[in-house]
């Protein structure tokens, strides 16, 4: 069920990764090369997946060339959201895939697509068909993100708060499908892009939407998924049983796991977007999580 792991999320995005502590992520690039090792040695045909670089930029991919943490992966993914937070036009999909397939001969995938309906449904319904029309055919995975809004009394995971403005209020109306259920005006037409389109989403600490996403993937044919296992997470109690019935649920689809979040008491700073104190332990969790999810 397990087709490919990430390594991180959004490295290049400061909501995930604190590059003032790592300006020129070399320490990012190292644990790339580490955590690669780690899991191409407990499974050496799963896809290992840089992590989703938001926002697409070519620059940072050549860093990681050069740094030779491209060496260790075997795919690289992009993020965007053009009628949302990216400084793009939607009909710029093909050239901003272009700009990453110019520095890297590693396939490209498009681990993370969404609209919010923040203004109005009929502007996510567009974005849907929009999207699906420019990406499809042009890269072998594509996600959607999301299925589910965000629920408003969890934060968003990102830098930006209230006083950034809708820039945060976004994050809570990227979904399918609204908090209390009700569907959106593009779920009705998600059927028509899948199984070429797959979904994004996260799941967090025993979360209560895990039985219903599965019906809602089921009934829009939704073959491949993405979602991730928290290194932060793991250190709660009952981790290894929710890992599991997360997991146990999500069998029947192609599954991307990405592996991210440093453990607060595991950070050069006190924080799940810090660069780990000890680089060796996120490649051992990496590795431990593909021993039991991914064996080879």
């Amino acid at each position: 069920m397990i087709e490919a792991v990430m390594l991180w999320n959004e490295p290049n995005n400061r909501s995930h990764w604190d590059f003032e502590i790592d300006p020129e992520w070399r320490t990012y690039a190292a644990m790339v090369r580490l955590a690669g090792d780690a899991v191409k040695s407990e499974n050496a045909r799963l896809p290992r997946v840089l992590g989703g670089i938001s926002p697409i930029d070519p620059r940072f991919i050549g860093n990681m060339r050069d740094q030779g943490a491209l060496e260790h992966v075997d795919v690289v993914a992009v993020h965007g959201f053009p009628l949302d937070w990216n400084h793009w036009q939607i009909h710029e999909w093909p050239d901003k895939l272009a700009d990453i397939q110019a520095v890297t001969s590693k396939p490209v995938w498009v681990t993370e697509v969404g609209v919010s309906t923040f203004g109005a449904e009929e502007v996510q319904e567009f974005g849907l068909r929009r999207s699906a029309e420019l990406l499809t055919g042009r890269v072998d995975r594509i996600h959607w993100y999301s299925l589910y809004d965000l629920p408003r009394a969890w934060p968003a995971t990102t830098r930006h708060r209230e006083a950034e403005g809708s820039s945060y209020y976004r994050h809570f109306y990227m979904g399918l499908i609204k908090e209390d259920g009700a569907p959106k005006r593009a779920l009705r037409h998600f059927g028509e892009f899948t199984p070429a389109l797959g979904i994004c989403q996260w799941f967090h600490f025993e979360d209560h939407r895990l039985a219903s996403a599965v019906g809602w993937l089921r009934e829009l044919g939704v073959k491949h998924l993405r979602t991730g296992l928290s290194w932060a997470d793991s250190f709660r109690p009952g981790a290894e049983a929710w890992f599991d019935r997360q997991m146990k649920a999500l069998e029947g689809f192609e599954v991307t796991l990405t592996y991210c979040f440093t453990p607060e008491h595991r950070g050069v700073s006190p924080y799940h977007t810090s660069p780990p104190q000890q680089i060796e332990e996120f490649a051992e969790f990496c590795a431990t999580m593909t021993r039991r999810y991914a064996p080879g």
